[in-house]
């Protein structure tokens, strides 16, 4: 059952860091070339856009929360 647990905390922090760089990579695209791939790829379904837009700041929340438990320079272990 603590390995079950410590997996999904691991799949979790990886899709937390993956939606963590495409949001990184999203917002260095509009700041350089004011092209918005989220909007480009869901324009046309506007609550996909809205839902990948609050899962970036979900995951940032996230990592902010949990980054000392899994960083091998700031953690503990």
């Amino acid at each position: 059952r603590k390995e079950v647990i410590k997996i999904n905390n691991k799949v979790l922090h990886m899709v937390a860091y993956v939606l963590l760089f495409v949001g990184g990579l999203n917002w260095g695209l509009v700041g350089l070339f004011k092209l918005d791939l989220v909007d480009l790829i869901f324009g046309s379904l506007p609550i996909l856009a809205k839902l990948v837009y609050v899962l970036v700041g979900v995951s940032a929340v996230n990592l902010a929360a949990t980054h000392r438990g899994y960083c091998k320079d700031c953690g503990t272990k």
